[in-house]
């Protein structure tokens, strides 16, 4: 294996928390500790604003071409060892391997096309209204960047942030979840065995009040990049508000799926299922409410519940898995909750609703299909985060855009049918940020991703992501 570093990364150097606290990092799948890490809290977060503050100035007076080197020797670093960092991410975050080494191949393609999409961050030329004046709108970088990231993507929250951020010319202070922070911590190395000039970036992890609360209060730090909870969120913006410090916000998702009766019933319920569990249900943009055509909803629950029992529970690492253990027990029990209140309620579980037998110890979850769901339900209100899908019957197209855009959330939502005109119709009456039509993986690093209402600010990857770390400057110039 290589010889990787699981220190925090501060000025270029792996250095241990200020105070010496460690954190013991848990499999998930076993419940043992896996080793333990540097715990670090707002010192250590000062210290990496420190050094991020002293490299700016170099780093955003480089060209992008300057830039784009370093960020294609990563993305060779990253492909050179993706078989052992697809097997640590799956360690801490119970993972299957394949979409481990998805992840980390994403990362690599992340660093690449914004090593490119900076090239183009283009200013313009504006038409003056007199012959005696030119009008100029340019760009340049934002400054420091905070960003602090969840567990369900180890490797892709942070990286897209990280690849617009720093290829837009700022420097980065990375703060990742503690229950997963090997991943980003790897990510960081990539950068810095590439050549990154010291305090580029710099990966710290630790205690997330306190050094969330320092990149708050420091004014240089002109961005903080959230991926998590909608509750967290706002007070992200509460806190900002102090400072007037820039916010971009991944926050909650409570994904539609309509299915209309022209589809193959059999083919979708399999994608459908395997959509539902990919990454153990952990998935911001997650397939949840299934809202299924009346015509065709017992086949597709039929099919879907016998795919799900199908499905091979284990440890993440290990290649047969194909749906792992949740991230802890505190996920677990919340899901478990849910399931639970949904069926006190009236709803039917068709096949798992409970915790597998064949395991003794691991924060596993039966893949579970629940019928008779009504919108008052936990399982159709509430995020799920789990391998649970509920399935609601619908009658026609605006009783299911009605059931689709009844939520807080606007992250993502997905529609399958092979009627244009349904297809159009339905996404252009979608209050979400992202939709796939006759598509289950709608993010790629050229097009954007965010949410709309309480689903987030802003935008990650495409030229939107790029710009969200750069200012816009106009210039007048007079007297010509």
């Amino acid at each position: 294996m290589t010889d990787f570093t699981f220190k925090l990364w501060i000025d270029g150097a792996a250095v241990d928390a200020h105070s010496g606290t460690t954190w013991n990092l848990i499999d998930p799948a076993t419940e043992q500790t896996v080793m333990s890490l540097p715990f670090g809290d707002g010192d250590d977060a000062r210290a990496a604003l420190d050094a991020a503050a002293r490299a700016f100035p170099a780093w955003s007076k480089l060209t992008p071409y300057d830039r784009a080197p370093i960020f294609f020797k990563a993305a060779a670093w990253i492909r050179e060892r993706i078989t052992d960092l697809a097997l640590i991410t799956s360690e801490e975050s119970g993972k299957p391997l394949r979409e481990s080494r998805g992840e980390w191949a994403t990362a690599a393609a992340s660093f690449e096309w914004f090593a490119e999409e900076a090239k183009r961050a283009y200013g313009r030329i504006v038409p003056a209204r007199r012959t005696d004046r030119r009008l100029l709108v340019t760009t340049q970088p934002l400054g420091v960047v905070g960003t602090i990231t969840a567990w369900n993507f180890p490797v892709y929250n942070p990286v897209r942030a990280w690849s617009a951020a720093l290829a837009a010319g700022c420097t980065v202070v990375g703060r990742p979840s503690e229950y997963t922070p090997r991943s980003a911590l790897l990510l960081g190395q990539a950068l810095i065995e590439s050549g990154i000039p010291n305090g580029v970036i710099n990966v710290i992890n630790g205690d997330p009040a306190a050094m969330g609360a320092a990149m708050l209060a420091d004014p240089r730090c002109r961005k903080i990049a959230f991926t998590g909870s909608t509750r967290v969120g706002k007070l992200l913006m509460d806190g900002a508000s102090q400072t007037v410090t820039r916010l971009s916000l991944e926050l909650g998702g409570n994904a539609p799926v309509l299915i209309f009766p022209d589809v193959d019933v059999a083919a979708i319920a399999q994608a459908a299922v395997n959509s539902k569990t990919r990454n153990n249900g952990q998935v911001c943009i997650a397939p949840q409410r299934f809202l299924v055509h009346s015509q065709i909803a017992e086949e597709f629950i039929e099919r879907a519940a016998a795919s799900m029992a199908k499905l091979k529970l284990g440890a993440g690492r290990e290649e047969a898995t194909q749906v792992g253990p949740l991230i802890n027990a505190v996920q677990r029990d919340r899901l478990a909750h849910l399931v639970d209140e949904s069926v006190g309620m009236g709803a039917q579980v068709i096949t798992g609703g409970g915790r597998p037998s064949e395991f003794e110890r691991g924060y596993f979850y039966c893949p579970t299909v629940i019928a008779g769901v009504t919108p008052d339900m936990p399982v159709y209100r509430d995020e799920l985060f789990g391998p649970v899908m509920p399935v609601v019957a619908f009658d026609d197209a605006d009783h299911a855009l009605a059931l689709a855009n009844d939520t807080e959330y606007g992250l993502a939502a997905y529609v399958h049918t092979r009627d244009l005109n349904t297809a159009i119709r339905i996404y252009e009456g979608l209050e979400f940020g992202i939709v796939g039509v006759n598509d289950w993986m709608p993010t790629t690093p050229e097009m954007p991703f965010g949410g709309m209402k309480a689903s987030g600010l802003g935008r990650e990857y495409g030229s939107e992501g790029l710009h969200e770390y750069m200012e816009i400057k106009s210039v007048f110039i007079g007297g010509i």
